[in-house]
């Protein structure tokens, strides 16, 4: 199985400020762990390019673009909202994001590649239409989405998000569009604490307890999500992949560890297998403890790519 693994430099020239979590040493860790344990032999290696503004416009306005753009400091930093500080080169990473996300569904729609793994940063699945939340500018996964949608002209996509924190702008974008199932787990009550009641059909929202294992997500996430997928029957699965439900990870009280990741993974390669022709494109969310981020980021690659 071939796997493509998208990444730039430039995303981690993008710096919140010493002590924030979403730190430039996140890709460094994952990027030095596939070199030490030589799984970056196994994959191949694309250097992002910036997204197109059109692409950004099937998912966000061109007033919040523009707005974007507008508020970039030329030195020093700003706060685009209490969570997300913007430096000079923020929206050049963002770009790069959203850009290696809609590069990572062409190559699998164009059958070069089974599966794509998106090592960038900002990540984007709290990035609602107009609004900037929890370290996110764009909504990489939802510009993915309907990118393959509107270009290789797909009826039925998924989304599987399982962040510790809920994929609540990739919920405000598509809960009102059908031919898209967001299947979403996250500790409750917990950050963002929005978009978990009174939903759609094709939002699938699996809360967990805080301090709940890795059984608990299994039993959980393969109840809420299985059948719900195996119905969609998508021609695409797209993930946000947010490790930081991991037990040693500082943001939250989820206890999972590595093998769990693998077994989502595993599931979800598995509905790829049979309504997908096994086409997946992971894009990396979130994960705050360097050591458990690199590890479990591992796991999952490992599952991708077949090794």
């Amino acid at each position: 199985m071939k796997t493509a693994l998208f990444s730039h430099d430039d995303c981690e020239l993008h710096d919140m400020g010493c002590g924030h979590p979403e730190s430039p040493a996140r890709l460094t860790a994952i990027k030095n762990k596939l070199q030490d344990t030589r799984l970056m032999q196994q994959l191949d290696y694309i250097r992002a390019e910036e997204v197109q503004r059109a692409h950004v416009e099937k998912v966000h306005p061109g007033t919040y673009i523009d707005q974007l753009d507008l508020m970039v400091p030329e030195k020093g930093r700003i706060m685009a909202d209490p969570d997300t500080a913007m430096m000079k080169h923020s929206m050049r990473a963002a770009k790069l994001a959203a850009g290696a996300a809609v590069q990572a569904v062409d190559v699998v729609m164009s059958g070069q590649y089974d599966t794509a793994f998106c090592a960038t940063r900002p990540p984007g699945h709290h990035a609602e239409r107009n609004k900037t939340m929890g370290f996110c500018f764009y909504n990489n996964v939802a510009i993915a989405a309907r990118h393959a949608m509107d270009l290789h002209g797909l009826e039925r996509v998924a989304i599987i998000d399982f962040d510790v924190h809920q994929g609540n702008g990739t919920i405000d974008i598509f809960q009102n569009d059908p031919r898209v199932m967001v299947c979403s787990s996250f500790q409750h009550p917990h950050y963002p604490n929005s978009h978990y009641t009174l939903l759609p059909d094709n939002i699938v929202n699996t809360p967990m307890d805080a301090y709940s294992k890795g059984i608990v997500f299994r039993n959980k996430t393969e109840k809420d999500w299985l059948n719900r997928l195996q119905n969609h029957k998508p021609q695409l699965i797209l993930i946000s992949a947010g490790f930081d439900a991991h037990k040693d990870d500082p943001m939250a009280d989820i206890e999972l560890q590595e093998s769990d990741y693998r077994w989502v993974t595993e599931m979800i390669m598995d509905v790829a297998k049979y309504y997908a022709d096994n086409r997946v494109v992971s894009v990396l969310e979130g994960g705050y403890n360097l050591q458990a981020l690199a590890a479990s980021v591992e796991s999952h690659l490992e599952v991708l790519s077949g090794c």
